[in-house]
């Protein structure tokens, strides 16, 4: 008789420049780990090089609010005025049906809604920069957003970082490769992939 899939969830979160995005996406490519991204839905227009339903599932703010009404999804947030994000319940759904375990990569708000309700299932894993110093540092080097911006991220971060103890574990991203291959031993031990692993090293 086949084994029921039991289907973990993996949330990574962090203030935005810490490099939670860059850790994801290495887990994702361990193919031992068998992880799927969680895709998120979001009701702000997508960027030019965004594609629906890999980046983002794009929709209106009208259609957000009634999914929200109909209770489709896990966490959301209405990040500004009828700028909302979140999770639907089918995403988790459609991953573990696939038999893989889902990964997110999700802001702390977020992150810790689902850990509140999957307790069991869910590794919630915080990213910690070295310094908000650092953390402004490495937007800065992003060129990608206006100084009113980046200080707004940085407002926001210090707020986040305030929340870090409410997470499973915490990941000091002091040294990236350091840091990954926390991430890796994180995800096997919460998978019990390094007690089979010495287990069948026993034998």
């Amino acid at each position: 008789m086949e084994k029921e899939f039991n289907g973990k969830l993996f949330v990574f979160s962090a203030p935005s420049g810490s490099g939670k995005t860059t850790i994801v996406r290495h887990l994702l490519k361990q193919k031992e780990f068998n992880l799927a991204f969680s895709i998120s839905a979001t009701s702000r227009a997508p960027r030019d090089y965004e594609k629906n339903g890999t980046d983002y599932y794009f929709i209106s703010a009208k259609e957000f609010k009634q999914k929200i009404k109909n209770d489709e999804f896990l966490e959301w947030e209405e990040v500004y005025r009828d700028n909302f994000y979140g999770t639907l319940k089918t995403e988790v759904e459609r991953i573990w049906a696939q038999k893989k375990h889902v990964i997110f990569d999700i802001d702390v708000v977020g992150g810790l809604r689902i850990k509140n309700k999957f307790p069991d299932k869910t590794l919630a894993v915080f990213v910690k920069p070295p310094s908000v110093d650092e953390l402004k540092i490495r937007l800065k080097k992003r060129s990608t957003e206006t100084e009113d911006k980046i200080n707004m991220r940085i407002a926001k971060a210090s707020v986040e970082l305030a929340t870090a103890p409410q997470f499973d574990k915490i990941i000091k991203n002091y040294d990236l490769n350091t840091a990954l291959k926390e991430a890796e031993n994180l995800v096997a031990d919460f998978l019990e992939l390094n007690d089979k692993k010495r287990n069948e090293e026993n034998k």
